[in-house]
């Protein structure tokens, strides 16, 4: 807790930024903000290690606000360079969801950067989505209307309940990286995609596949119609000046 209080004050959190694909037009839409932390003895600490402990002292309140503003800064520079339409997704944490002051905090942010709110995607699991259901749907409402992107992030790992992608205002569903890692090995996972991709577009929501490591992946992705991929077979996750980098490079068709 010392060293995470020690972070925030010296700087020793960064963001990397893993590009999204769209599959269809093979352009670069998008991408995640991912927290990293290096401490002043060049020891690279695991989000595994430190974000639960962050969660459980509540610092992940004020972590969660940097990550937030520091991507939205960040991606509003882009815009200005050119990559007007560029989409940054942020994570957000069941803490920071349940604070009553997440609106104002985002709504302050958007201010302070300058970002239109249709370029803001914020990630949330199922897990937290169904729990106090009721009033996260008033919170998600409140989001929405701002024109906010709002995605269920590791799709098919919770409760994967159709109630609540019906019942909720999402736009976007991310399948999770587990079923895409084996869908070439194992029919199951292959017919869990296509029947997420199926429901989702039913449902008029776009779909994300995380964790695209292959060729082989990437083609039955997009022959099944998913709408986005990230994966290190796209890109690995890289600091702002190699995104700054595959931006001016006009991004690596898929």
């Amino acid at each position: 807790e010392k060293g995470l209080r020690r972070a925030l004050h010296q700087q020793e959190f960064h963001l990397l930024y893993q590009p999204q694909y769209d599959l269809q037009t093979g352009s670069l839409v998008g991408a995640e903000a991912l927290l990293r932390w290096r401490t002043q003895d060049h020891e690279l600490i695991s989000p595994d290690r430190f974000i639960p402990i962050a969660e459980k002292t509540g610092l992940i309140g004020p972590i969660g606000e940097w990550v937030l503003h520091t991507a939205c800064q960040q991606t509003k520079k882009w815009h200005e360079a050119g990559a007007h339409s560029l989409r940054i997704a942020v994570n957000l944490s069941a803490y920071q969801f349940q604070r009553t002051d997440l609106v104002d905090t985002v709504d302050l942010v958007l201010k302070e950067t300058g970002m239109e709110g249709n370029c803001l995607e914020l990630e949330l699991t199922e897990s937290l989505l169904m729990d106090h259901a009721e009033t996260n749907i008033l919170t998600l409402t409140d989001l929405k209307v701002r024109n906010i992107v709002l995605s269920i992030d590791d799709f098919g790992t919770g409760y994967s309940s159709l109630s609540y992608l019906k019942n909720f205002p999402v736009d976007r569903i991310k399948i999770d990286q587990s079923f895409v890692k084996h869908l070439t090995e194992r029919p199951s996972d292959a017919s869990i995609i296509k029947a997420i991709i199926a429901m989702a577009h039913s449902l008029k929501l776009k779909v994300v596949a995380e964790g695209v490591e292959t060729e082989e992946q990437l083609e039955f992705l997009k022959r099944h119609n998913c709408d986005e991929a990230q994966g290190y077979y796209l890109g690995r996750p890289m600091d702002t000046a190699a995104f700054c980098t595959l931006l001016e490079q006009g991004g690596i068709s898929t």
